[in-house]
């Protein structure tokens, strides 16, 4: 009787209609969601947000790097994004006489603007659907593999006729709700970005990996560059010659603060998310790939970390390494226990069991068995990818060996390779990751899933220990003056390196007997997804649907508004600066603030400084650095994190929980005038009346 009414239950909350504030929506769609957003509290048109007619808030936003976003906040190119996201050109900025993160960066005038090669910000110039243009020559009775031909000869003649890399302009053609919809997107790519300032790693990274993912959270997670140009305004290589960018539109930074039940919306490019798959894709993340991978980088993380606190030198090496592997660690964690907590999987099959009963007899009967197959046959082989991902490619010198091979293969100079990699490299670390990796492997790998070299090597050996010393101490890769005289006439010496040997060995075995498994059943899940897709908008016509995120431009709107993580517990939405007060510790590297920090607390009266909030917008990875703007679409926070509770929020959002986590601007104004004593920064920005 309970199991029938649970069931009935789940079945029913499946076909509410979507929350307001969950989706990330298409800004060049938005006119269908401005009523709702207007009715909300917003004061801007869907002109205001999106145009390609006149400058828009979409023209001061940028695709930060490769994974990020940022915000363009003066007229004279002035650029807010995370400090995460800017913490690898921090870092290769830092040495021990010049420690930026540590103590932070501040330019105090344009000169001292620092360079840096290889990043780039893309500012959207359109978009548009071109469906009808993509599918053009396509008849329903061609075969998959005919269709996918006619996509990728429509989409790059589409492109091709837009595309300038001279002039900086790139366009590319995106499938959406599972390729059912094609969009265009053109961009303009500047190339010369420099850093502009940067607090110190105890506000920018305060409270580290415990913290992370977590509220109350006291974070100062920003950093600022500048976008320079030619003296036209278009996009150049760095050249002491080029100037401020000047951008069609830049925000107004509001200093009123936020309050519980304000508009917030949220303008950025969200990386990758799963809204509509099956629960068997959910099962499989929820029970078997996330709690495999939290265990095994909970070794590798524990090995960095033995180390780093214990060198100074080795904390500066391993910051950005440790930062990276950490994250999606502790993600993982939140998203299998949001997902149980949710029960997700069984909202899925209360959901896919309607959805069965509407299918019977139509062209989508059988479509969810046939999905279930697949994974079923997927599966064992997806997860020894990734435990090969998670082990053998987790071992530094064995991917060192490879990009020198790779490089040396290709033609390319290997100096600048090698010099970054053994600058950041302590091979102990490396060492002891080894034996933990290849421990794990061992154990939780069936025979099946083993290489033969692997086999071989570990009979050989008797233990990874002595396989260890072995390959550490005959490895070529380990010295740098051997590495750096190698030239191409080495590629015999370098096939017959251990470290070579083994990355080879596990790379071949992935390709042979992996690779092969996995493309095909991804691909057909994918196509099979495709039509998922497509019987889901038609079996809920009421239903909007967004397109999952692909790291193209998208808008959530939503409030700010606190939570409560569990009984008798509630979240407020504000934290402050007498948070930070409480919470440092200098005994603890996460919680030791800079004393200029304890200086200005002590004076007196700032108790009450603003430092984050949550809203209920709907995020993902790459919203990272993200403008938070309020109703009258001023800026007012930095995106720069999800609440650990709803991080599952990639394949359900839950708006009990799912609370996106931001700077809030006064305080990222507060660290620059305060801590940078950079006021010449603050004079260029623009404020609100």
């Amino acid at each position: 009787m309970k199991k029938t009414f649970l069931f009935v239950l789940l079945l029913l909350t499946a076909f509410q209609p979507l929350k307001a504030d969950e989706g990330m929506w298409l800004p060049l769609l938005i006119s269908n969601r401005i009523n709702d957003m207007q009715a909300k509290g917003f004061r801007l048109t869907a002109e205001d947000v999106y145009s390609v007619n006149k400058a828009s808030l979409k023209d001061a936003v940028v695709l930060f790097g490769g994974g990020c976003t940022g915000e363009v906040v003066s007229r004279d190119g002035l650029l807010f994004t995370n400090h995460h996201c800017g913490y690898g050109q921090i870092q290769q900025h830092s040495s021990v006489e010049h420690d930026y993160l540590k103590d932070g960066f501040w330019a105090m005038n344009r000169d001292e603007e620092l360079p840096n090669p290889g990043l780039t910000v893309s500012f959207l110039q359109r978009m548009e659907e071109v469906t009808d243009q993509v599918l053009k020559g396509y008849k329903p009775s061609m075969t998959e593999i005919e269709r996918d031909s006619i996509v990728r000869i429509n989409s790059a003649a589409i492109t091709k006729k837009i595309a300038d890399p001279d002039k900086g302009i790139r366009a590319s053609v995106e499938g959406l709700y599972y390729a059912n919809q094609y969009f265009l997107f053109v961009y303009k790519i500047y190339s010369d970005v420099r850093l502009v300032g940067a607090p110190p790693s105890s506000i920018g990274k305060f409270g580290g990996d415990t913290d992370n993912w977590m509220w109350p959270r006291h974070t100062g997670d920003f950093a600022i560059f500048r976008i320079y140009a030619d003296k036209n305004n278009e996009p150049a290589e760095y050249s002491k010659d080029n100037v401020p960018y000047k951008p069609k539109r830049f925000f107004t930074i509001s200093r009123k603060g936020v309050k519980e039940g304000d508009f917030t919306f949220v303008y950025g490019c969200p990386g990758s998310t799963k809204e509509y798959v099956t629960s068997d894709e959910v099962r499989y993340i929820g029970e078997v790939s996330d709690p495999e991978k939290i265990a095994l980088r909970t070794l590798r993380l524990d090995i960095q970390k033995k180390y780093m606190s214990q060198d100074q030198k080795v904390r500066i090496q391993y910051s950005s390494k440790n930062a990276s592997v950490s994250n999606a660690w502790k993600k993982w964690q939140g998203e299998a226990k949001g997902l149980a907590r949710r029960k997700t999987i069984d909202s899925k099959l209360a959901f896919e069991h309607g959805f069965r009963s509407w299918a019977k007899g139509n062209q989508y009967d059988g479509l969810l068995e046939h999905l279930s197959s697949l994974y079923e046959r997927r599966n064992p082989y997806f997860r020894a990818s990734e435990y090969y991902t998670e082990t053998v490619t987790a071992i530094e010198l064995l991917t060192f060996a490879n990009r020198i091979y790779s490089a040396l293969k290709a033609d390319r100079p290997i100096a600048e390779v090698a010099e970054r990699f053994f600058k950041d490299y302590y091979q102990p670390i490396d060492e002891e990751t080894f034996v933990a990796m290849m421990d794990a492997f061992n154990k939780q790998m069936s025979n099946e899933f083993k290489p033969a070299f692997f086999t071989e090597k570990l009979s050989k050996y008797g233990s990874l220990e002595a396989w260890r010393d072995d390959l550490y101490g005959h490895s070529l890769f380990t010295d740098k003056t051997k590495v750096m005289n190698l030239t191409k006439e080495d590629m015999a010496t370098i096939e017959a390196d251990p470290a070579y040997e083994m990355y080879h060995a596990f790379n071949q075995w992935y390709k042979n007997d992996l690779q092969p498994v996995i493309s095909e059943t991804t691909r057909e899940i994918y196509l099979s997804n495709r039509k998922y897709m497509k019987a889901q908008m038609e079996y809920q016509p009421e239903k909007a649907f967004y397109p999952d995120a692909n790291l193209t431009l998208r808008v959530a709107y939503g409030k700010v508004a606190g939570y409560s993580p569990s009984d008798a517990v509630y979240y407020s939405p504000v934290s402050t600066l007498k948070g930070i007060i409480e919470k440092d510790d200098p005994n603890i590297f996460d919680y030791n603030i800079p004393q200029a920090l304890r200086d200005i607390y002590a004076e007196g009266g700032h108790d009450d400084q603003p430092v984050c909030f949550l809203a209920t917008n709907h995020t993902s990875g790459g919203n990272s650095g993200s403008p938070v703007i309020n109703a009258n679409g001023e800026l007012i926070g930095i995106n720069f994190d999800r609440v650990w509770e709803g991080t599952m929020s990639d394949l359900a959002f839950d708006p009990d929980f799912c609370r996106n986590i931001s700077l809030d601007i006064r305080y990222l104004l507060f660290v620059v005038e305060k801590i940078g004593h950079a006021q010449w920064l603050l004079d260029e920005m623009k404020f609100a009346e």
